[in-house]
């Protein structure tokens, strides 16, 4: 048998996305803030799209705003019928003179030339004035990194130029929160250096601030943390590095037996190691604060609820006249005409799908809003169950074309902000035949152990038995799937003694 390369050819059939509905897609997809980066990166490959102040808007500028097109459909391109050259020139209508036009803003620009040249002369200043300059640009403050805060602590120790290239090694190792990543044993593998060497340094890493960096887990970064204060030999020292297993547990009944002491002085030393620090790096992590800008507000206007889209984040675009009167012109060869005919051809696209893009997510918020009207009034605990089936039904779009419009959007309501999916939800039927929401019954859930006695905490079993009074009927392990996404531990380890 043979083997050989030799070419066939092949007819299949096969879905492909247009660049133009991938576009417009994306658009749909992203939310405000990445939108706007999406648009000037358009402006800036398209020339012939240019963005206009709402306030500055003339009623010209409706002719380049397209009508919004049916959402069940996806958008066509739009045509347009742009004038021949033999009409061009027959046209009544004045040219503008562009040569005219380039000599101006040739004259214009060596004019800021020069005023900026005339501006940057230099100035005289005393010196005073140039200390009061320097003091401030010294005084600007940049944020430490903790690798940073503990490399500068290497400096001043007395470690030889072998240990303190063993301290940068273990530094590069340590996490954000305080952590060594690794083991001495793996780095002295490694490196081919002595174990004893490397741990030398780690002990001196681990007497450095933040008191509890360079512990290897959390059982050592406590116990670093009372070795500084000098409490080696306190009860709290004792139940860490003992019984960290039965404290993680809260097992205080048997950490008082192993310890010899009594529950109310295990109580009193656990509250004591509660205030130490689990993360010694905390205090050097950035503090990055995530901004949302909502996409869709809800206001109550008498007994209605109106629902308005974040129109002001969006920019409004328009074709460029110029680029229009450019078509006029007879003198432009073939090439030029159908560069500027795809640029226009393209920008209107953006235009008509940017338009589609706020209609659908308008109609998905006033769906939104009459389904969810008793939430907009009374709060979370009454959320009704919702599918993004449903709102795609009646706004007239694909299921997906929701989840698109919804993804990473927020909308702004009487009750707060919320993500558009947090509306999305399944449902449990009441034995009244009223679906509830499964957001509603973990709100629940959580209001019944918050208010339960500590002493005495309630099983899993019992919670079943109290929503059921309420007329919800829910299984056992449904009770116990909310309370660990709640993050609330079982009974036998929330008993306080």
């Amino acid at each position: 048998m043979a083997f050989g390369l030799q070419l066939s050819q092949r007819l299949t059939q096969s879905l492909v996305l247009a660049p133009q509905l991938q576009q417009s897609l994306a658009l749909l997809q992203a939310p405000t803030l990445e939108l706007k980066a999406l648009v000037e990166q358009e402006l800036q490959q398209n020339p012939v799209l240019e963005e206009i102040d709402e306030r500055d808007k003339s009623p010209s500028d409706e002719s380049d705003l397209p009508e919004t097109p049916d959402l069940a459909e996806p958008p066509d391109d739009v045509k347009f019928d742009l004038p021949d050259s033999t009409q061009e020139k027959e046209s009544a209508e004045p040219v503008d003179d562009f040569q005219a036009e380039f000599d101006k803003l040739v004259q214009l620009d060596q004019d800021w030339r020069d005023h900026f040249a005339q501006a940057s002369s230099p100035i005289r200043t005393s010196t005073e004035d140039e200390e009061k300059r320097q003091f401030m640009f010294d005084s600007l403050t940049a944020e430490t990194s903790l690798a940073q805060h503990l490399i500068e602590q290497v400096r001043d120790t007395k470690l030889d130029e072998e240990g303190q290239g063993i301290a940068e090694l273990l530094i590069g190792n340590i996490d954000d929160y305080g952590y060594l990543n690794t083991t001495v044993e793996e780095l002295a593998t490694s490196t081919s250096l002595p174990p004893e060497k490397i741990f030398a340094v780690l002990q001196a890493i681990q007497s450095f601030d933040p008191v509890g960096v360079g512990a290897r887990d959390l059982r050592e970064c406590l116990m670093l943390q009372l070795e500084r204060t000098g409490q080696k030999e306190s009860l709290e020292y004792r139940i860490i590095r003992d019984y960290m297993e039965a404290l993680g547990k809260r097992r205080i009944p048997e950490i008082a037996r192993g310890t010899g002491r009594t529950v109310e002085e295990v109580q009193v030393a656990l509250s004591t190691i509660g205030r130490l620090e689990p993360r010694p790096g905390r205090a050097f992590l950035s503090m990055v604060e995530q901004y949302v800008a909502p996409e869709v507000f809800v206001q109550k206007v008498g007994d209605d609820f109106t629902v308005t889209t974040n129109d002001e984040q969006i920019p409004h675009l328009r074709i460029s006249n110029v680029y229009k009167d450019l078509m006029s012109q007879g003198e432009n060869n073939a090439e030029v005409k159908n560069y500027i005919r795809e640029k226009i051809r393209a920008g209107k696209f953006l235009i008509k799908s940017l338009h589609q893009r706020q209609q659908t997510i308008a109609n998905i918020g006033r769906e939104i809003v009459k389904r969810q009207r008793e939430f907009m009034e009374k709060g979370v605990a009454f959320l009704k169950p919702m599918t993004m089936a449903q709102v795609a039904e009646v706004v007239g779009v694909h299921e997906t074309t929701v989840s698109r419009a919804v993804s990473s959007k927020y909308i702004e309501t009487p009750q707060g902000v919320f993500e558009m999916k947090f509306f999305f939800t399944a449902g449990l039927q009441s034995t009244s035949g009223q679906d509830v929401s499964n957001t509603s019954v973990k709100d629940m859930i959580a209001d019944i152990f918050k208010s339960e006695n500590s002493g005495k905490p309630l099983s899993d079993q019992e919670v079943v038995k109290m929503l059921g009074e309420k007329g919800i009927s829910i299984a056992r392990r449904t009770v116990a799937k909310y309370r660990d996404e709640l993050n609330i531990l079982p009974s036998n380890l929330r008993k306080v003694y």
